[in-house]
């Protein structure tokens, strides 16, 4: 089964060369994603991200360094550009073979669709930390951006990454507000002066916001968050969903930039032929090492802050002056992106990315299983290991996940064309059943 196609930005590159690099790049991101998740499938919240309330040492607080110090967030960067990488492939394929509303029609419902395979990672698997609905919605906003060039789109996520600074630093100096609001009234003498409701309502706020902060504080919540999570079925589902339902609201307008950032950067890489092998070692070098340069010391600098102040959010919030974690991101981001790139040029890695091809075609089943499996090794109504395992015990199970799924993933793809989720959403998109196994 072959496809043909002609590159967008005029150079000669084969069809098969660039299912290879962007699938594997895929399988790649697919896998990461995994580590920045697991800690919200394995443990409470509280001590996922602060090593200090079980005083960590050793290789538990290694382990913290390197996942938060170079993984964190450039995993989910990397499938958010390729995702909209994947925008572009595939209504250019639709326009290439059809006319008038089709290629829109196909592209919508593929859209569509993926908000129902959503609804099954919540409400089913029970993962609060699903991207699908995210991406289904803001899929479907950047079909209107499809024609732009590379300039323009990387422009556009220039703009986007200048939005979620100023949003991060507003939310930023509206924390220091109910602090220094909070204190300004915790400093009045009410033996002499009755506090106003205002004045009340400031007091409290400030307050919560100390207790909810203090070690004290997240260690009720972490012991909380356990005994949920060791309950039945419904116990866990009542949990779980009640906190996405809560950070919908969060997940769909305030962080709407984060992900526009990397679906621009996406287009932007695919047209241009980052994504695809076709830009100049040089390029890919420049990006590796000016992109971790400046995002790795960064991530250590915000990590240190945080270790300053025991990971006490009122006391770090207080002293802090500027928040630059969307910058940080994306330039380790790029980094990374660089940096698997020169060993896709190098040539001396084609066995790796042969082996990860498969993982990236299966993406959509790979990212549902991981949630599946998760959920059976970690939630109370299977073998309930939740809270139980140490930070590195539990990354020792990541990468047993990761060497099933790569194992699992090259098998199938020896038999099937799709994964078994990739095959229904290709059938629902085309609302016809799709060719599933390879013909002998």
């Amino acid at each position: 089964m072959t496809v043909s196609a002609i590159s967008r930005n005029g150079a000669p590159v084969s069809q098969a060369e660039r299912i290879v690099v962007l699938d594997s790049l895929r399988g790649i991101a697919i896998l990461g994603i995994l580590l920045m998740n697991v800690p919200l499938f394995t443990m409470p919240g509280p001590l996922g991200f602060d090593p200090l309330l079980k005083h960590e040492t050793g290789i538990n607080l290694y382990w913290w360094y390197i996942v938060n110090g170079f993984f964190d967030g450039t995993q989910r960067a990397l499938f958010s550009m390729l995702f909209g990488a994947g925008i572009i492939l595939f209504i250019g394929r639709q326009e290439n073979r059809s006319e008038g509303l089709q290629p829109a029609d196909y592209f919508f419902r593929r859209q569509l669709w993926l908000m129902m395979f959503s609804l099954i990672d919540v409400f089913v698997l029970l993962w609060f930390g699903d991207i699908l609905l995210d991406y289904a919605c803001y899929g479907m906003m950047l079909f209107t951006f499809r024609k732009l060039s590379p300039r323009q789109l990387i422009i556009a996520a220039g703009i986007c990454l200048a939005l979620m600074l100023v949003r991060e630093n507003r939310d930023l100096y509206l924390d220091k507000s109910v602090i220094s609001k909070g204190e300004a009234v915790a400093a009045i003498d009410t033996t002499v002066t009755k506090l106003t409701a205002d004045q009340k309502d400031e007091l409290e706020a400030m307050q919560g916001f100390k207790k909810r902060t203090s070690r004290e504080g997240k260690l009720k919540r972490a012991e909380e968050i356990t005994r949920k999570m060791q309950g039945d079925y419904a116990t866990v589902y009542m949990h779980r969903t009640d906190i996405y339902i809560n950070h919908l609201p969060d997940y769909l307008f305030l962080q709407a930039w984060d992900v526009f950032i990397c679906f621009f950067l996406g287009m932007a890489f695919y047209k241009s032929g980052i994504l695809t092998g076709q830009a100049s070692v040089r390029l890919y070098a420049l990006m590796a090492v000016v992109g971790l340069g400046i995002g790795v010391p960064l991530a250590l600098v915000r990590l240190q802050k945080g270790m300053y102040y025991e990971f006490n959010w009122y006391e770090y919030t207080r002293h802090a002056t500027l928040q630059y974690y969307q910058l940080e991101r994306i330039a380790r981001s790029l980094g990374v992106l660089g940096a698997i790139m020169l060993l896709y040029k190098s040539g001396v890695f084609n066995w790796f990315f042969k082996m990860l091809q498969p993982v990236g075609q299966m993406a959509l089943t790979n990212y549902l299983s991981q949630s599946l499996i998760c959920g059976v090794i970690f939630y109370g109504f299977a073998f309930g290991l939740f809270g139980k395992l140490e930070r590195y015990q539990v990354y020792n199970v990541v990468l047993s996940i990761w060497a099933f799924q790569i194992v699992f993933c090259n098998i199938w793809m020896r038999f099937f064309l799709y994964g078994p989720a990739e095959w229904l959403w290709r059938s629902l998109t085309y609302w016809k059943p799709q060719p599933f196994r390879k013909s002998v």
